[in-house]
């Protein structure tokens, strides 16, 4: 917590109301300018605040006003928020690049309408700050002259524009290590952000092949008519009708500390402000939900700012003084002879600052904020939003209000290339009070690029993408996590990833041990991704047979691992009369053979000669008929679809398993326990092995496993879990684990030390809550466990299903929505026991119909 302390508000100056509006010249990357002088613009980053711990903040505070009082002292300097709505149909463009299977279009199609439907403004920050004068208007006038008859194409010499160009760059080297990680803004960037304020519907004007926009172009860009009124601004497009509504607010008054996080950040909280429109009551629908009726206002930011230097910060904190001084004299000499309480408090503030100053223990900043309303639906739409924005700021104790009769030159001072123009609404303070206000902080979680899953829900609105195989291709870890109580999600969550990476032509293996991942087979097959869906049962009889899981890798495979799954299975008494000398002979014979399967080692255990193997072969036979045996080492009824090692998403379901516990050894293990181990040595050694296939090197793959505890408990799951998530990168695999028990999952180093992306739904307990806290990277206290029980709740205290907090690869945490995009999808992933659409032969049957 930094108290942010207002020094004061002074009489500006250098101002100029009536300074013509800015002539543009040109635009380059990073560059704008006019006739009078050039700018540098850098695009900022967006930095993840919501979550970040207080020393984080603290520290990134310190780094931004240093890189404030250190990179941009003595420049003059503009700070523009803007907001763009989503432009969603981008989706269609980007999901070309990255799906290939099935009917990509129709689910690309699918999220983008529901993007529209979101309606998610996106947040853009850029800042200005000026580089040079231009000098020599003769010259310039003989270029316009030039230009006016066509002989050049711009007015900006090209020795001119490299020489800004390098300025610009040498400037942007030392903010690219600010907080804000400044980029030269593209020229197509600075041709939006001038070309928005005409809010006309023509194309913005393309660059020339050297890059720069100029001439008649500029001209184009401009081209726009402006109506002052006293409270408000008309814009008119070129048929003489209003297209927009403007008010420009100036900040004119602050508390006199403010503290971050909290009031502090007046620039962070934009995205937060909402209001309600005046709508007829009688043209609502009966059942509409009250809150789609809250509709983001998205108010603008303009700050021009000068970060001063040590002699100058001394004599406006002097001159302060001193006024100060006089008017407590003054004050004193009158009736009353008591000298007011600001008066000396203002005395006493200006005397130690400059002392502070002296010492260069504090750097002052002089700052002009505004903030732009606008409306494309009418005026009274226009001054609901301005009331929602004053009421919002008052109640922070900041004092806000319409720049009335002064719009025009509060408008022109908010364009960039233009000047300050009313320079007595500003203010002087530390250098804190401008970067407290963090105008780059908010919520930024997931990949920068791929699928989209759902939206942010933290402080500032953007779109949650997230792609569980791109870890490999970028050479960085590959497992994901996702954690929480049953029936808030994470199931749901892994199903909407393994679409999308099925849609990417990758192989998805899951592993369900609960039973209720059918759902993602059934909308597979609804959008034409190959998929099959094994379960345990007579039906399903040799559909885990090793002998066919394994022998794209050759018999020797399955010489080893067959015989290592039957003495598994096989009866204790069994296995101590040494049963495992039988089944490995019988394996290798059947081998010989020809055409090798596992019901055909049973077979000929029955019909050796040997009385061990004669009672072990029926032992087996008899396992091998019930539901847990069956997928293994039954004879294939021929209705089990294969599992195949080729893109599609392949679910084995094991519900039901019984695995022992570590410290059991195997004499205490029980017949279903046995099985169980016996089934799932059958999954681990296909999903080892079919990972590291040379064939399939190249292909990206994906083994999923919900309710991961299952094998968490047990030694063989653990070491697979372990084994899989360190050679991911290797193999190209990327592990997707679901669990409830983060307790138990923190236990094994191999898998923490490979996790990429964790996602955090609700947890009750305080011992499971702490470990979340630690994979996400949050501190453990009562604020993070409050955090971690609060997640997936709403108001009113009901579930809100998909709600989690999200750590992403660069270790950023933030609340997110997962989205399902239609109702359809949402009836289809259902993992209700009662959800019919899990059959995937319903499903198969409402497609053909």
């Amino acid at each position: 917590m930094k108290p942010l302390r207002k020094i004061g508000t002074f009489l500006g100056t250098g101002g100029d109301r009536s300074a013509p509006a800015p002539q543009y010249a040109a635009l380059a990357d990073g560059l704008i300018i006019t006739d009078t002088h050039a700018e540098g613009w850098y695009v900022l980053a967006s930095s993840n605040t919501d979550l970040m711990s207080e020393g984080a903040r603290d520290a990134e505070q310190d780094a931004a006003s240093a890189a404030l009082a250190r990179t941009l002292a003595g420049f003059d300097c503009h700070l523009r928020v803007l907001w763009s709505p989503l432009n969603a149909e981008d989706y269609m463009t980007e999901a070309a690049d990255m799906f290939s299977t099935g009917a990509w279009e129709e689910w690309a199609a699918l999220r983008t309408q529901r993007l529209n439907q979101l309606a998610l403004p996106a947040r853009h920050l850029l800042l200005g700050v000026r580089l040079t004068e231009r000098s020599g208007m003769t010259k310039r006038a003989g270029r316009r002259v030039q230009d006016a008859f066509g002989l050049d194409t711009s007015t900006v010499g090209k020795g001119e524009l490299v020489k800004l160009d390098a300025q610009m760059r040498r400037l942007g080297r030392r903010l690219e290590s600010s907080p804000w990680k400044a980029q030269p803004a593209a020229v197509e960037m600075l041709a939006w952000m001038i070309g928005r304020e005409q809010h006309r519907a023509t194309p913005l004007p393309a660059p020339n092949a050297a890059g720069v926009i100029g001439g008649a172009k500029i001209a184009a860009l401009t081209r726009g008519r402006i109506l002052p009124h006293p409270d408000h601004l008309r814009v008119v497009d070129g048929r003489g009708e209003v297209t927009a509504w403007t008010s420009v607010l100036t900040m004119h008054g602050f508390p006199e500390t403010l503290e971050t996080p909290g009031p502090g950040e007046w620039l962070r909280m934009l995205s937060e402000i909402n209001y309600v429109p005046d709508i007829d009551e009688d043209a609502l629908p009966a059942d509409i939900d009250p809150e789609s009726l809250i509709l983001p206002v998205s108010p603008e930011a303009s700050v021009r700012f000068r970060v001063l230097a040590k002699r100058p910060a001394i004599k406006k904190a002097e001159a302060a003084r001193r006024v100060a001084k006089e008017q407590r004299n003054s004050a004193a000499g009158q009736s009353a002879e008591e000298p007011g309480l600001d008066m000396e408090d203002t005395e006493r503030t200006m005397t130690h600052l400059v002392r502070d100053v002296r010492r260069q223990d504090v750097t002052l900043v002089e700052d002009h904020p505004r903030l732009i309303v606008t409306s494309t639906t009418g005026l009274d739409d226009l001054r609901a939003r301005v009331d929602a924005v004053i009421t919002y700021y008052g109640g922070l104790g900041i004092e806000v209000s319409v720049g009335e009769e002064e719009l025009r030159e509060l408008w022109l001072e908010v364009q960039p290339g233009d000047q300050l123009r009313v320079p007595d609404v500003g203010h002087v303070r530390d250098v804190t009070a401008l970067t407290g206000s963090w105008w780059w902080g908010g919520a930024k979680v997931g990949d920068d690029a791929g699928p989209i899953v759902g939206y942010l829900t933290g402080s500032t609105p953007g779109v949650l993408r997230n792609d569980i195989t791109a870890g490999a291709d970028r050479g960085d870890a590959t497992t994901t996590a996702f954690i929480g109580r049953s029936g808030r999600g994470k199931t749901t969550a892994m199903m909407l990833s393994m679409l999308d990476t099925g849609f990417k032509g990758s192989w998805v293996l899951a592993l369900d041990f609960k039973g209720d991942l059918g759902g993602v087979v059934s909308a597979a097959h609804r959008y034409g991704i190959d998929a099959g869906l094994i379960e345990t049962g007579p039906r399903f009889a040799g559909a885990a047979d090793l002998f066919t899981l394994l022998a794209a890798e050759g018999l020797d495979a399955a010489r080893n691992e067959v015989p290592a799954q039957l003495s598994i299975a096989a009866p204790e008494h069994l296995r101590e009369r040494g049963a495992e000398t039988p089944i490995t002979r019988a394996v290798n014979a059947v081998i010989e053979q020809g055409d090798p399967a596992t019901w055909k080692v049973i077979e000929y255990l029955k019909n050796m000669e040997d009385p061990l193997a004669r009672e072990t072969g029926e032992a087996l036979d008899d396992l091998s008929r019930g539901a847990l045996g069956a997928p293994f080492m039954g004879r294939p009824t021929g209705e089990a679809p294969p599992l195949e090692a080729k893109p599609g998403i392949w679910v084995v379901q094991m519900p039901g398993l019984s695995l022992p516990a570590p410290e059991s050894t195997r004499k205490e293990w029980t017949p279903v326990q046995r099985l169980s181990v016996a089934l799932m040595h059958s999954m681990l050694a296909y999903g080892i092995t079919t990972s590291g296939r040379r064939d399939l090197r190249r292909l990206a793959k994906a083994v999923c496993i919900p309710e991961v505890h299952v094998l968490t408990a047990t030694r063989e799951g653990a070491n697979f879990l372990q084994y899989m998530s360190r050679v991911g990168r290797a193999l190209k695999v990327s592990m997707v684990l679901d669990t409830q028990d983060p307790e138990s999952l923190a236990k094994l180093v191999g898998v923490i030390e490979q996790l990429t992306t964790v996602v955090g739904f609700q947890l009750t307990t305080r011992e499971q809550q702490d470990a979340l806290l630690d994979l996400l990277g949050l501190e453990k206290n009562d604020h993070g466990r409050d955090l971690i029980r609060s997640i997936g709740l709403l108001a009113n205290g009901e579930i809100r299903h998909g709600h989690s907090i999200i750590r992403d690869r660069r270790f950023a945490c933030a609340t997110a929505q997962w989205d399902i995009p239609s109702l359809e999808l949402e009836e289809l992933l259902d993992t209700s026991p009662n959800a019919a659409q899990n059959d995937p032969a319903v499903t198969m049957e409402k497609v053909n119909a």
